[in-house]
């Protein structure tokens, strides 16, 4: 039986990653940080589906815990198949704010450093059966330029890419996965304001989950849901960089409330 370990997967895309798997007949290990809520899934996972669920209580801002997580993917004894690596929360703070330097800081941890270190191990150990697969989530925002949660999400779509073509022939792919707006408590949690988000531009997490399994089966790289954000990735792709900068600046003052305090962490990695 496949096994697979989400980080974040108790809340947002990653509780919905570990139900599709779990309805599969996957067994999952659960990285997060609030230890109740991750017991509270796992009884629920396994007594709905009947597979076995790992739970790991970490801090992927804290460098012992990322230690603790790639000890688990290396396991050769206890193989992960495998890897969504989801763990994150949006960044609600001004990049210029000397107040919000912990903000970006903490994000930076959270959604490059345990990203690079934990997808690092999984490669290295699905690369050393010859088989697995990685999944992980960046995000639409990272072909904008709206403040530091863009340029990490570019960073990990560049480095899923990266890890790729260093894995290509040996048996793993790696997936990475650009959600646009979906509805989860994602925003809110962050502090983004999104009343001025038409509804047709909001997706479901189970059709943004479905999706990216399906494509990271398939050995795609890159995996953008919806014909609707593959139409607006082209776009952000192609048009002129000053373009999307005015772009960018419409969206950011649309959605965010000046004198608001800097938000980005609070309960968003549960």
């Amino acid at each position: 039986m496949a096994t697979a370990l989400i980080t974040g997967g108790t809340s947002g895309i990653g509780a919905e990653f570990a139900r599709q798997l779990a309805h599969a007949g996957t067994d999952l290990v659960l990285v997060a940080r609030n230890e109740d809520r991750l017991t509270r899934t796992a009884a629920v996972l396994s007594a709905t589906f009947g597979i076995s669920v790992e739970t790991i209580s970490a801090d992927l801002a804290d460098r012992t815990d990322v230690s603790r997580v790639a000890e688990r993917l290396t396991d050769l004894a206890r193989p992960i198949d495998l890897f969504v690596n989801n763990a994150g929360f949006g960044v609600h703070a001004k990049l210029t704010d000397p107040a919000a330097a912990s903000v970006h800081e903490h994000a930076f941890d959270v959604m490059c450093r345990a990203v690079l270190l934990l997808g690092g191990a999984a490669g290295y150990a699905m690369r050393e059966r010859g088989t697995g697969s990685i999944i992980n989530v960046a995000s639409i925002a990272g072909l904008v330029t709206m403040g530091s949660y863009s340029a990490i999400k570019a960073w990990v779509a560049s480095y899923s890419q990266g890890l790729s073509v260093e894995l290509r022939g040996s048996g793993v792919t790696v997936t990475a996965l650009m959600p646009g707006w979906v509805v989860t408590e994602f925003h809110e949690r962050a502090g983004i304001r999104t009343s001025s988000i038409p509804d047709f531009m909001w997706m479901d997490a189970a059709i943004l989950v479905r999706g990216a399994l399906r494509d990271a089966s398939r050995g795609k790289v890159v995996s953008i849901p919806t014909i609707r954000y593959r139409l607006i990735g082209w776009f952000a792709r192609h048009l002129p960089q000053s373009t999307i900068r005015s772009i960018s600046a419409k969206i950011s003052s649309s959605r965010s409330d000046e004198g608001s305090e800097p938000r980005g962490v609070k309960d968003s990695i549960e």
